[in-house]
């Protein structure tokens, strides 16, 4: 966190300045800021792995101690508690000595029913945070106002420049992992093996990845979401799809990169065409430009890579109509990141919370007009999804390949997936920045 210090500072006066601004403007006299607590396992002494409110971790770099509080009162020193129990079961953190602290009006607690002498009440303040039954034991009544919520989330979007730096080093983390997962599964490891490799090589624990590492092989690769990490090598490894990210000061990479044991194969010329059409995209994007326009465009291209393979027969216009790459590309382009890795805001138009929703029939996260500052998500994909190519009309049906449909099936299906910082004269890839190819 010291290579931040710089930042970090001219990070957090910017949080008051904007703070003291909603506040005044809300007509309330501060909000406390809950970083939140375990939850508990049902009818267990465990809890779960620890996440913390991205609000806290917006204005401090603690993203596992629960029970701590932020206290944020217009033109004050913003005051961290700090939650440090008398503990012989577990490890008690030790009080923070870092630079950022002296940000702070520091108070360490050793009980939570100190708490109702430490935070301000009353209608005046709101509660920011998880626990609704908790600000009401704190007389805490005005919980996560909407008004107020909105404002913040929209400020989010922007990242100082302290947020792009942790950004920036948790995708240099993460290529380290993705760099190993790499090598592994080159060298015939399982998908569990290939995840351990990934996690030793990124030095992260699995609870402390920012989300479940997706590590899939061959006909996985077509599963979004897959996250089971098969113990047994296939016979025939053909294909290895890793979307896996990093954490660095509570703030998340999300990179995707698909592979092909065989380079000289139809697959593995597949991959390089989506990886061409990627980095279009990310060409295109720039302050002005809406981010659905970029998803539509990335649909004529898988048309045309659809045309090009010989999967699907017809012009552009005709494939998106029908439904035909949506078949093959049925999510998003890819979505805000930051504090959290599908951050807020995506469909937020202003600070008063006006949405905008995507068009009718289309899968994202994001309606925005990109604006400098914002970090986003490029992930295009296609795969053989057989429900999905099961549904379509007869009409379009008559446009697929199936022989060709048929040999990618073992495949699965590619994403490939960067992290884009977008500048006032461009972008910053901040994944290939760190030499991912």
């Amino acid at each position: 966190m010291e290579a931040f210090a710089p930042l970090y500072s001219d990070h957090l006066h910017t949080l008051k300045q904007r703070a003291d601004r909603l506040l005044v403007q809300q007509q309330l006299d501060g909000m406390v800021i809950d970083a939140g607590a375990p939850l508990p396992v049902f009818l267990d002494d465990m809890e779960y792995p620890f996440k913390a409110n991205p609000h806290f971790k917006h204005w401090v770099p603690l993203f596992n101690h629960p029970h701590c509080f932020v206290v944020v009162r217009p033109g004050r020193k913003p005051q961290l508690l700090f939650y440090r129990p008398v503990d012989f079961w577990h490890t008690v953190p030790p009080v923070p000595q870092a630079q950022w602290v002296d940000e702070f009006e520091l108070v360490v607690f050793e009980k939570l029913d100190q708490l109702p002498d430490l935070l301000p009440s009353g209608a005046g303040y709101a509660y920011i945070g998880a626990h609704p039954e908790r600000a009401a034991q704190l007389n805490l009544t005005l919980v996560n106002p909407k008004g107020l919520l909105d404002a913040l989330h929209f400020g989010r979007s922007i990242k100082s420049d302290y947020e792009v730096a942790c950004i920036r080093e948790a995708n240099r983390i993460a290529v380290r992992g993705h760099e190993a997962a790499k090598q592994a599964f080159l060298s015939g490891a399982s998908e569990f093996e290939i995840q351990q490799a990934y996690l030793s090589a990124s030095g992260q624990g699995e609870n402390e990845m920012p989300y479940g590492n997706i590590v899939a092989l061959n006909e996985h690769c077509a599963v979004l979401h897959y996250t089971t990490w098969s113990r047994d090598v296939p016979t025939d490894p053909r294909s290895f799809l890793i979307d896996a990210g990093a954490n660095c000061n509570g703030y998340a990479a999300d990179i995707t990169r698909t592979y092909a044991r065989d380079p000289g194969s139809r697959f593995a010329e597949l991959i390089v065409a989506m990886d061409q059409y990627q980095h279009r995209i990310i060409e295109a994007i720039k302050p002005g430009v809406r981010y659905t326009d970029l998803h539509s465009q990335m649909h004529s291209n898988v048309a045309q890579m659809l045309n090009e393979f010989g999967l699907a027969r017809g012009s552009a216009e005709a494939l998106i109509e029908q439904g035909v790459t949506k078949a093959f590309f049925p999510h998003g382009l890819g979505h805000p990141i930051g504090l959290q890795v599908h951050d807020v805001a995506g469909f937020m138009q202003d600070e008063q919370g006006t949405q905008l929703a995507p068009p009718a029939g289309i899968t994202l996260r994001c309606t925005r007009v990109m604006e400098p500052g914002m970090v986003v998500t490029i992930e295009p994909g296609l795969y053989v999804i057989d429900t999905l190519l099961n549904d379509l009309s007869a009409s379009a049906k008559e446009m697929l390949c199936q022989d060709e449909i048929d040999r990618l099936r073992p495949f699965g299906g590619i994403r490939i997936e960067d992290n884009v910082l977008v500048l006032s004269d461009g972008i910053e890839n901040l994944t290939r920045c760190h030499g991912l190819d």
